[in-house]
Order: C-alpha cells, then structure tokens, then sequence
C-alpha cells in the first residue's frame, strides 16, 4: 500500500466516523436540527432518519474509498486524496439536510407542535453572574508567545541573508525572501494574533445567548454552564496548541532546525490535541451539557411547557439562524459544539460586510504589509 493510498483511506475513515458521530452531538430534543418535546425524542421517525443517516454515511464512505483507491494506485497525486476527503463531507452534509428535511416533514404530518404547551425560559444570572474566562488558561499560549519572541530575538542577528518563505503555519524552503523584522518575525505576530483573537472570541461564547430548555430550566442552566467552562478551556487550549505549532514554524524560519517533512508534520501535530479534546468533551457532555448527570431535586423536572418551535427561523439543519425579531446576535447552534450568528440582525451583515471587504482588500493587495522591506 502506498503512502498516498493509506492517506486516502485514513482520511475517509476519519470523515466517515466524525459524520456518524454527528447526530449524536445534537441534544434529543433538536435530532438532526429538527425542535422535538422530550416525549417525541425517541419516537420511531426520529429514530428511523438516524439509522437511513447512518446506512447512506457509511455507503458514501465505502464509495469514496471505493473511487479514489484506483485513482490513486494508477498514478493519482495528493491532490486526489484531499478532493475526495471534501467531497465525502459535502455527501455526508448533504445526507444530514436530507434526514433533517424527512423529520421535519414527519413532525408537520404528526402536528407534534400542537401536543404540548410551548415556553421560553429566561435565566438572568448569565447576565449577573456570567460564566468567567479561566485567565489561568490563556497563560500557556502567552508563554510560548514570548519564547518564541526571546528565541527570535536572540536568532536575529545571526539570520542569513535570505529565510524561508513563511506560510502562515509552516514555511516553504523552496522559496527564499530578504531578511526584514516582518519577515524574521512574523510567526510571532501571528502568534498575537492567535493569543487575542481567541480570548475575544472566547469572551464572546460566554456572552452569546445561552441554550436552556423551558421543560428543565433549572437543570439544563446548571448544565450549560458546566458546559461554557469546558468551552472556554478547550478555546484558550486551541491557542496554545496553535501558537505550539508556530514555534516549531519559527525554528524552521530561523534555521535552528532544518525545513524538512518531519517538522513539517510536527509544526501540524499539535492541532490533534484540541480536536481529540473537543471530541472527548463533546462525547462526554453532550450538545450544551444535556449528558451531564442531574443533581438531586433535577431527576424528575417538569415544567409543564416545551421548548417553543422555532424551526422556521432555522435553516440547513440547524446550522444557520435569522429572526429580525430576535436581539441576540450570536447563539448556540444546534449541531456540535457550534455557535452561529443571526442573519437577521443587522449588525451581522455590517460584521459581515466589514469582513467581505478587507478579504478583497487583501486579495488585490490593497492592505498586504510589506514583506520585503525593513518596516522599522
């Protein structure tokens, strides 16, 4: 078996376990991003899209292997591997809307929104009393940040007259640029980058709307925030693995290693660490917390109302959310442990906007910094 061939299979074996996996990261009472009462969360239909889901996932698994094998073995490059992992997930993603859209068609047949009065639930004290950021937990990506700027600095003199032309994550020794101070140290901006833009963003996920369920709204508040602590520990642990894998950029860079394929895998194996744990505690919890065990007095709450249906302003199974009406601006998704934005707020389209025109910006070059030239 060649290298090319056992990456192809690890890959769509990778996809096809992560896409099986799917349905069971969504709470039961949101089955494939469909809103159900608790009562309706084991009901037959639900149950019959989960088994369709996983048959066709694991037959557009085999199928995938199944095409791109031959390929590979009669020649194929590395570009066919990564085609087939991203046409595999489209597949999968497309299976997942199939199911949602079967069971959302089952529950209109059914009328099961008319069994049970609905609700809201509305818990002031993530407002009062929010879920903290663990500073303690940022403090990892901050050292390795200034280690890798002590290790520069110390190299700079020393620098030959040409480096290796950094990616963005890893370099290319193929291509050889000046030596400037942007360009000897840009792996530790971009570890700044990462240090901050993942604080804010984790700040951001304590602030969000949180996802409490009106049938249990004492236990299901307790639950997210157990929740929303792991999330902010997994968020700040992503920078420090990130920030990991720019140090080892940043010895390549720098020459204290040689560019090779072995550092280039070990530049990208730390970004195991926050996917296996994300996984772990997405497994462990489940979406929002709701497999975390009841606390005595929780084992048999009630409110007498579900959850109200708001399926109509959610869209692609659960991933994409617009209600003008609605102020929040950032929420909980309903697959995973995933956040989306409201489409229909405006300050959405203005974020959106704003990112929209400094992607094309950088695209023609119009805000590309200068790396050829000392910009000290």
């Amino acid at each position: 078996m060649t290298p090319l061939i056992a990456a192809d299979l690890t890959a769509v074996a990778l996809v096809t376990g992560l896409m099986l996996a799917l349905p069971a990261m969504t709470a039961p009472t949101t089955p494939f991003g469909v809103r159900v009462s608790h009562a309706r969360a084991a009901d037959p239909a639900v149950i019959a899209q989960r088994r369709v889901y996983a048959r066709l996932a694991a037959a557009a698994g085999v199928c995938a292997a199944v095409v791109s094998v031959p390929l590979l073995a009669t020649g194929g490059s590395a570009t066919v591997v990564g085609a087939t992992a991203t046409a595999l997930i489209v597949a999968d993603l497309l299976l997942y809307w199939r199911s949602a859209r079967r069971l959302r068609a089952a529950k209109v047949a059914g009328a099961w929104r008319d069994e049970q009065r609905q609700g809201l639930t509305v818990d002031t004290s993530f407002r009062t009393d929010p879920v903290r950021l663990p500073w303690s937990w940022a403090l990892p990506a901050a050292v390795i940040l200034l280690l890798t700027a002590g290790l520069g600095w110390w190299r700079y003199g020393g620098l030959p007259a040409a480096l290796p032309r950094f990616t963005g994550y890893g370099v290319d020794a193929t291509g050889r640029e000046p030596v400037t101070v942007w360009a000897a140290f840009a792996p530790v901006l971009y570890q700044l980058v990462t240090t901050l833009l993942f604080v804010a963003l984790t700040l951001l996920l304590l602030r969000a709307r949180p996802d409490l369920d009106a049938a249990r709204p004492v236990g299901s508040a307790r639950r997210y925030r157990v929740y929303l602590r792991g999330v902010a520990r997994l968020s700040l642990l992503g920078a420090t693995c990130l920030n990991l894998g720019l140090l080892v950029s940043a010895l390549q860079l720098w020459a204290v290693v040689e560019p090779s394929a072995f550092w280039t895998v070990v530049v990208y194996l730390p970004l195991a660490a926050p996917v296996v744990a994300w996984l772990a505690w997405e497994s462990r919890v489940g979406h929002a917390g709701h497999r975390l065990p009841a606390l005595p007095g929780e084992e048999d709450e009630d409110s007498g109302v579900t959850q109200r249906d708001d399926d109509r302003h959610w869209f692609l199974a659960g991933t994409v959310y617009m209600n003008r009406r609605d102020p929040a601006i950032l929420l909980h998704a309903r697959i995973g442990a995933s956040w989306t934005l409201n489409l229909g707020h405006p300050v959405t389209w203005v974020l959106l906007a704003a990112l929209a025109v400094a992607g094309l910006l950088a695209a023609f070059g119009v805000i590309d910094l200068p790396r050829r030239q000392n910009i000290f």
